[in-house]
């Protein structure tokens, strides 16, 4: 019943959305939108949830709908913060679009590295609960933002990543980064693998072993770098899952499940 339901949607409490602009230390203006906690506190710390893509593909902090579920991590305490770094298709003229060509991975991480370092003097973010995460685009960006930025970034999850731009498809990387015979370097370079040595926090890593996207091979190669530096984090793959992690009775519930409690237990919620 459509009365039910709006009656049910009258009651929901809303989280304020804020927008602002940083400024990194290099002078780039990076554009973020801040879900603020239901019933918040400026003079609480919150711990704050970074929200990243990063990649040319698409951007996040847009004035549209936030989902439910960034809804109930406002009610349960967090502060949610989606940033857009250079590349992504603001409408911020050629410049800023073509910057990340032969760049994923390093101007991109790099713009949301030093934005959240700006971003985190706000007075009411707590310094000692961040936690970054993203799917596909955004999980590579969440594993390069953990292996490059450990004192930032506390807790990460990331889901169906790219650990080694050398075998995602080309449709995709050539168009972004040229050939791997003429600039292997950027590849690697880009590449969170390349940085897993440096992994300090808490991460959980996500799957599909089915993934006809990001070939799962990509969480093995990962897997084998961290465990070489003896890097203990947590793997969770989805047997014959697909990009989506979707198929399967139960599988959005279990993995929804997963990443929330991962984040209340790393990154405990609520202003204090």
């Amino acid at each position: 019943d459509n009365k039910d339901y709006e009656k049910q949607m009258a009651g929901l409490l809303l989280p304020e959305v804020i927008f602002k602009t940083v400024t990194t230390e290099e002078g780039i203006d990076i554009d973020a939108r801040i879900t603020l906690p239901v019933n918040f506190d400026k003079d609480k710390k919150y711990p704050v949830l970074f929200y990243v893509y990063g990649e040319p593909w698409g951007q996040v902090a847009t004035d549209t709908h936030i989902g439910l579920w960034n809804i109930m991590m406002a009610q349960k305490g967090y502060v949610i913060i989606d940033m857009d770094n250079r590349g992504t298709p603001c409408l911020k003229g050629s410049a800023w679009r073509k910057s990340i060509y032969r760049n994923i991975g390093v101007i991109n991480a790099l713009d949301q590295g030093q934005a959240a370092k700006e971003i985190l003097k706000l007075s009411y973010l707590d310094n000692e609960r961040t936690a970054v995460w993203g799917w596909s685009g955004g999980g590579s960006m969440t594993l390069n933002l953990m292996f490059k930025y450990p004192e930032i970034y506390k807790t990460g999850i990331a889901v169906a990543a790219v650990s080694n731009q050398l075998i995602y498809d080309n449709i995709y990387q050539v168009r972004y980064m040229g050939l791997p015979q003429e600039n292997k370097d950027d590849f690697i370079k880009g590449s969170p693998i390349t940085y897993a040595k440096n992994l300090e926090g808490n991460l959980l890593y996500i799957h599909g072993t089915g993934d006809d996207n990001v070939h799962y091979q990509n969480a093995e190669l990962l897997i084998n770098e961290l465990v070489k530096y003896n890097k203990q984090f947590q793997f969770m793959p989805y047997p014959n899952r697909t990009h989506g992690i979707r198929e399967g009775e139960g599988t959005f519930e279990h993995l929804s499940t997963l990443y929330t409690n991962y984040l209340k237990q790393h990154c405990p919620p609520g202003g204090r």
